[in-house]
């Protein structure tokens, strides 16, 4: 049996028939343990095995959004958002990547991290996922280095395969062999198995970033945008983000 994490979100509730229908929901989805919440606050706390995108997807299946706060204990969770590759030179006026897909890390105990990966925007195809020696996108997938196998060599760097969709959507979930910190400023590449028509993107990129633990964040309003975790929130979504 998996080691329960602890997750805390953001979810806009006025009642307790709020309440009750979010727990109705999330007790039906395998692996949740314990919901915990808090009207005043406007937070839900959760202990499971569950992946946070079922969590989330469940939760917006009941009409409200869930936003993230925080996951696992401290130093334990890690995010990587996976994005377009930028081309090799710079051009003259920056522009931002598109954002094709979020993968979550939340390590359950020293030699079990729960892996969450989402993609979408994707040609549909069978793709798969690595760890790479390098946070480097400079000159992408080259400037990443090969595939990363740990300090002592002793890991599997390839992350497993998954599955694009007709919608251009895809998920692999699943436990890896890694320690949190082991992958953070890593990069991660998620690419195309076979031939890539012209035209097509097969192949998008990330690094590892380290994130909350559960109850590291509580901020309602961010102090170097003054936005909402809900404004944010529909920022993140317009650019592609799950």
């Amino acid at each position: 049996m998996l080691p329960a994490y602890q997750a805390t979100f953001s979810v806009p509730m006025h009642c307790d028939a709020c309440i009750k229908d979010i727990s109705s929901a999330l007790s039906k989805l395998p692996g949740v343990r314990e919901t915990d919440f808090s009207l005043p606050k406007q937070l839900l706390t959760t202990t499971s095995t569950t992946p946070l995108s079922a969590i989330i997807s469940t939760i917006e299946d009941t009409g409200r959004t869930a936003i993230l706060r925080g996951s696992g204990k401290a130093n334990s969770a890690a995010v990587c958002i996976l994005e377009t590759p930028p081309p090799p030179t710079s051009p003259s006026v920056p522009q931002a990547s598109p954002v094709r897909g979020l993968a979550r890390l939340i390590e359950l105990s020293d030699r079990i991290t729960l892996l969450d990966m989402t993609l979408t925007g994707l040609p549909k195809g069978t793709y798969t996922a690595s760890i790479r020696q390098s946070g480097d996108i400079s000159n992408v997938p080259g400037s990443m280095g090969g595939v990363f196998t740990g300090l002592r060599e002793d890991k599997a760097g390839d992350l497993g395969k998954l599955e694009v969709d007709g919608t251009g959507r895809g998920s692999l979930v699943g436990e890896v062999d890694w320690r949190v910190w082991e992958m953070v400023g890593r990069g991660v590449v998620v690419e195309r198995l076979g031939e890539v028509k012209e035209g097509e993107n097969g192949l998008v990129v990330g690094v590892v970033a380290r994130s909350a633990g559960v109850w590291e964040n509580e901020k309602v309003v961010c102090g170097c945008s003054g936005k909402t975790v809900w404004e944010e929130r529909e920022e993140m979504v317009g650019k592609g983000m799950l």
